[in-house]
């Protein structure tokens, strides 16, 4: 297991072995989604906001 800091609250986050690029992962503590920007080290950002496009 690796660990990171949440870049919302500072939290340490346990991160698992497989992590890839892309994911996305929730922080326990403020509930931030957080994107795995690179997996060695684990360097985190803020989740991409999903915008709905109700279907146009």
């Amino acid at each position: 297991m690796s660990e990171a800091e949440c870049v919302e609250c500072g939290a340490e986050l346990s991160l698992h072995d497989d992590l890839e690029a892309g994911e996305i992962i929730d922080c326990g503590t403020c509930g931030a989604e957080l994107e795995v920007i690179d997996t060695a080290p684990p360097v985190l950002d803020r989740a991409p906001e999903l915008e709905e496009d109700w279907g146009e």
